[in-house]
Order: structure tokens, then C-alpha cells, then sequence
């Protein structure tokens, strides 16, 4: 990563991204001489990235592919014709009506990408997006698929993504993790999409609650502050003290860290979760209104600030007051959950865009799986789940935008062209970030791990 960055180059890109305020450039650029000798210190990628951060929205429940990205005609026309379901449990290979879109399609931009009327304001910036409709996992529940789209694994807890990033990449500000989720609910496999699981501690996740209080316990101790530095001193000199007879325990050291991060965070959190300063036009752009401390727009604009004062992954997961996307009764319950997220999701990817930031900024817009070309169900409304072909979509840093990559046939059931496995979708976004997947591993119980797995391929067509 740091190979890429040379101090001038640095200097030049945070100019241009209009960084001078909230992260002046020479304060970015200092970053790694700043962090020299620190574990969460920028490393060396092991090619030039062609991005430096990455944000993960991750609507949670399995969007519909077949109702907002990848349009089917046929599917339309012969809506409730009856055709053998599979692709699901075992037990429910019976025939099941087709389910036709109910939502009109546009050819949006100079490139014409299809987007349904769901995500009407995501139209504006088609020409950033490379939608990716090949994309394919291996477990159909909620639980699984999740950890798989986080992971690599479906199975067995493995470390994840952000993860895997903050071991790889290290970070550009020690006063904050490494990798920051959003999520005002628990999703789907819990904590574990964004643990380190054996990997070292200091690259696990940090949950922010949406709320008034984001990260707990953030206000220091009422005393002065050169006394808690005093006893700061002390007791880091205890923990080397002890830490040198027990080289082998790798948990002193990761405590220690932690406590770093965590005084960092008080010296730097509070100022970033401080709206006061944004203009009355951003808080428009992206819906948020006064007092609000929680939306997804809320979440969506401080994303936007936290990869300004140089977090390296910024996630958010959308679970909506315990409403996601699993539309199993009526897929017109997408409508209200398509409005929750797209004219937030359009002002980031504009926002970045205007500050210089999607230059160096690689955003992942994706679910866990799609949704099924049947109905779900006696009623003839809703779609069930489904691995066998979804959709995602990439945009930003080193990717081609307007564009398309795979097919799936007519019902949108079958991949046609050019498939997607999850540990692609992977392999891709390391490449992207400099970092090559099967380099990144992790030597753990007497064998290396990586995110991919022994898989994945680059999906190079999609690479600008």
C-alpha cells in the first residue's frame, strides 16, 4: 500500500479530494512516518492498488435481482405459468407460478444500464456502477450466505473481509479502527461478519450502534489529562515489562492495542460524529435531518467522514428497524425499503465523487443472495430465497462503470455467461486494493488460510 503512496503523490491526491479541514494533507501524509513501528502502521501492498479504503453496503435479507438490476422481459410475459422450482430445499422441488416485476425499468446514463423505478435516484450515477449479475454462493439461508458474502466460508467462521484488509493494508489514523461497522441491529451470523477470528485481535471489527452514542464509553475519566497520560505511561511500561517474558502470548499485545485505539478515539471520535460543521446542502443531498442520529443517510454521511480521516473499511449493514429485505409475502414491500437507502446510497457515491474521494475509494453495494423467478406461497406475491444467481454491484476506485458483467437466462434463474462465485467477488476486491489473494494468508493450527479459500479468479473484465 505505502509503495504506492509516495509523500508527493500523497500530498497531490489529498489536494485534489479537497481534504484540507477535517484531514489536512499533511497531516494524511504523515501518516505512515506518524505510525512507524505501530501494528496498525500502512504496509506495503504487493502490487500499486488502484484503491486505498473501501466502503461495504450491505443490504441484508437478499434484494431481488430480478426486481432492481437485472430485468427480464420474458419472466414478464409469462408471469404465472407455472415451472418445476429448484435451486432451493429439497423438499419444495414441486412447480411454482413465474412471478413477473411489477417495476418498470429505465436505460439509465450515456451507458444505459437497466435500474428499476426502486432505485429511481441511483439512475443519476449508472455510469459509476458495474453491476455484476452473475454473482453465486453455495448456502441458501439467511445465516450462511451472510457469513459466506463476509467471510469466504458458509460453514465454518472464518475471518472477514475488513479484516483480512486491516492485516494486509494496516490503517492511516492510529486514533481509529481499522475497519468500522455500522449496524443497528445484529444481523445475520451476528459478529461473526466482522470478526478476525484467529487472526490478531487488533483487525476485528468495531460495531457502531447508530444512536446518540455511536461507541460507548467514549468520554475520558474526570481527571486531569496530564495525570491519565501519567498513568498511561505506567502502565504501558508494565505491559512491555511483562509482555517480553511471554513473547509467545499474543493477548497482552492486542489488549494493549485496543486501549491505544481506544484513547485515540477519544481524542478524535467525538469530532467526526459532529454534524455541526456540515452544510445545510450535504445534510439535503442525503436526507438527513436535523437531530437525526441513526438513518441509514446518517450512516451513509458519516461513512463519508470516517473514510475523510483515513479508516481503511467502512461497512454498513442495513437491517432497517428489524425490516430487511427478505420479501417473502409481497415484493412490494421492496418500494419502502428501496427509499430507506437509495437517495443516501446515490448522495455518497456523489459526494465521494466531488471531493476526490471514489478516485481512491472502492464501494461494494451487495446482499447475501437473491430472490427466486417463483412465487413464494399460496398468495403469488413474494420471492423466496435464492444462491443459485443474484446480483451485486461495484463502483469507484479501478472499476469500469456502466457496464455489465455475466447473464443469467431468461427467468433469471440460470447463470448463463460468465459466473461469479463469492470467492470471485473476493478475489476481485483484493486485486483491486494491490493486495493478491492468494498471497494474503494467515498461517493458523498448521495450514495457511485465505479469504478465497483454495479458489477465485480476478474478474478482470470489470478492472478500468
Amino acid at each position: 500500500m505505502w509503495i504506492d503512496l509516495s509523500r508527493r503523490r500523497f500530498l497531490g491526491a489529498c489536494a485534489q479530494a479537497g481534504l484540507l479541514g477535517a484531514m489536512s494533507p499533511v497531516r494524511f501524509a504523515q501518516a505512515a512516518a506518524l505510525h512507524r513501528g505501530h501494528p496498525m502502521a500502512p504496509s506495503p501492498s504487493h502490487f500499486p492498488a488502484q484503491a486505498d479504503q473501501m466502503i461495504v453496503l450491505f443490504l441484508t435479507g437478499g434484494f431481488s435481482h430480478l426486481d432492481t438490476f437485472d430485468p427480464k422481459p420474458r419472466l414478464n410475459a409469462m408471469h404465472g405459468k407455472p415451472i418445476p422450482a429448484f435451486g432451493l430445499r429439497p423438499d419444495e422441488a414441486r412447480p411454482l407460478p413465474l412471478l413477473g416485476s411489477k417495476f418498470e425499468f429505465k436505460s439509465s446514463g450515456q451507458s444505459g444500464l437497466p435500474i428499476s423505478e426502486l432505485f429511481s435516484r441511483l439512475r443519476s450515477v449508472a455510469d459509476d456502477l458495474c453491476v455484476i449479475r452473475s454473482l453465486h454462493t453455495d448456502i441458501v439461508e439467511h445465516f450462511q450466505a451472510t457469513l459466506a458474502m463476509h467471510t469466504g466460508s458458509a460453514t465454518v467462521p472464518m475471518p472477514s473481509l475488513g479484516a483480512w484488509l486491516s492485516m494486509g493494508l494496516g490503517t492511516f489514523n492510529r486514533n481509529l479502527p481499522a475497519y468500522l461497522v455500522f449496524a443497528e441491529h445484529l444481523p445475520y451470523a451476528g459478529a461473526q461478519v466482522w470478526d478476525a477470528a484467529f487472526l490478531p485481535a487488533a483487525h476485528q471489527g468495531v460495531r457502531l450502534a447508530p444512536g446518540a452514542k455511536p461507541i460507548p464509553d467514549l468520554d475520558p475519566p474526570p481527571k486531569p489529562v496530564a495525570l491519565r497520560e501519567l498513568e498511561q505511561q505506567m502502565l504501558d511500561e508494565l505491559n512491555r515489562t511483562h509482555a517480553q517474558t511471554r513473547a509467545e502470548d499474543a493477548r497482552l499485545a492486542a489488549r494493549s492495542l485496543s486501549f491505544d485505539i481506544a484513547r485515540g478515539m477519544m481524542k478524535e471520535a467525538p469530532e467526526v460524529f459532529d454534524l455541526s460543521r456540515e452544510s445545510p446542502r450535504d445534510l439535503e443531498l442525503y436526507g438527513v435531518s436535523p437531530g437525526d442520529n441513526r438513518s441509514f443517510a446518517w450512516q451513509c454521511l458519516m461513512t463519508r467522514r470516517l473514510i475523510e480521516r483515513g479508516v481503511r473499511v467502512v461497512e454498513i449493514i442495513d437491517t432497517g428497524s428489524h425490516d430487511n429485505w427478505d420479501s417473502h409475502g409481497d415484493m412490494e414491500t421492496h418500494r419502502p425499503k428501496a427509499k430507506r437507502v437509495d437517495q443516501a446510497i446515490t448522495a455518497l457515491l456523489l459526494d465521494l465523487k466531488a471531493r476526490g474521494l471514489l478516485e481512491r475509494t472502492l464501494v461494494a453495494i451487495c446482499t447475501e443472495f437473491g430472490r427466486t423467478p417463483w412465487s413464494d406461497g399460496g398468495n403469488g406475491k413474494g420471492r423466496n430465497h435464492y444462491a443459485k444467481a443474484f446480483t451485486s454491484l461495484l463502483a469507484g476506485a479501478g472499476v469500469r462503470g456502466g457496464m455489465t458483467y455475466g447473464a443469467t437466462d431468461e427467468f433469471g434463474a440460470n447463470i448463463v455467461d460468465r459466473p461469479c462465485h463469492v470467492h470471485d467477488y473476493h478475489a476481485t476486491i483484493l486485486h483491486l486494493m494491490g493486495l493478491d489473494h492468494e498471497r494474503l494468508t494467515y498461517r493458523f493450527g498448521g495450514r495457511d488460510f485465505r479469504l478465497t479459500d483454495v479458489s477465485g479468479r480476478v474478474l478482470k473484465e470489470i478492472l478500468a
